[in-house]
């Protein structure tokens, strides 16, 4: 029981507690696309709570309206209605501490690795020698030691996606939306960047929501699970994934092999595939 002196003090700041108030909060938020050949309605009224630290992966059909509700809790695409909050209040325009890596990587072609990382802490008016230091812990934690000149023509799709990673993080955003970053990879490198992406998300001090096509790559990553119904997109599913779930530390390959991993695998696929009215 809180001592009275301790309720005193609660009423007369009147701070919300921070444990209690979501990272970000979507409150009826819909989103309504006018075409040529009508109004294509692409998000229900929908209501998401993402709490600090999480890592939101948002699975759901082609067209559901995942990445809309994603570029919308970024502040890149405006809702027809609804509310979006941040840290319990209203989330304004666009800004570093909301960071988006797209599926396509969107580099500079005519600037090299370090510039490209380094980009928004120059726009954002950070001294040079403090930029330098910051990108070049990014190019180490993102394995680039070595390519800081070069530029995006002369990297394959993987290195692309790290630059553009590192360009994100380097800005130490609380909240990182990510649109189907894999999603343009070859196999092999997917897997590549799956593994990367589990290492990194131990030591992120960002909130991150994920989407995917992916149901194992929703599984893998994710310590919770949003899942979608087709056309127009709503929330049919939310599942909690514990973080000592016996495949977090593994490789993809290998939690491909644990039971549980599979069961939770196959219990979304049917979600995806089951009809809802």
């Amino acid at each position: 029981m809180p001592l009275e002196s301790d309720m005193k003090y609660q009423a007369k700041t009147n701070e919300p507690d921070r444990a209690a108030v979501p990272k970000l909060s979507l409150r009826q938020v819909s989103k309504v696309f006018e075409a040529r050949r009508g109004s294509v309605r692409a998000l229900e009224p929908t209501d998401l709570d993402v709490r600090e630290g999480e890592f939101l992966t948002i699975v759901g059909p082609s067209g559901c309206g995942k990445s809309t509700m994603l570029m919308i809790g970024s502040g890149l695409e405006t809702p027809s209605s609804g509310t979006i909050a941040v840290d319990g209040r209203p989330a304004g325009k666009p800004g570093p501490d909301r960071s988006v890596v797209f599926q396509q990587f969107a580099l500079f072609p005519h600037l090299n690795v370090m510039r490209n990382i380094g980009y928004g802490l120059k726009v954002a008016g950070v001294k040079k020698s403090e930029r330098q230091d910051a990108v070049e812990q990014q190019i180490s934690v993102m394995g680039l030691d070595g390519f800081q000149k070069a530029y995006p023509s002369e990297l394959s799709g993987g290195m692309q996606q790290r630059v553009a990673i590192a360009r994100a993080l380097v800005l130490q955003p609380s909240l990182l939306f990510m649109d189907e970053p894999f999603g343009a990879l070859d196999a092999q490198t997917r897997t590549q960047m799956q593994d990367e992406m589990a290492r990194l998300r131990t030591r992120m001090t960002s909130t991150v929501l994920f989407v995917t096509h992916s149901v194992e790559e929703a599984v893998f990553l994710g310590t919770r699970i949003v899942v979608m119904s087709p056309r127009p997109g709503r929330i049919i599913a939310d599942i909690p994934i514990a973080e000592n779930a016996p495949w977090k530390g593994m490789a993809i390959e290998a939690a491909m092999g644990e039971p549980q991993f599979n069961s939770l695998r196959e219990e979304v696929w049917n979600l995806l595939h089951t009809k809802t009215e």
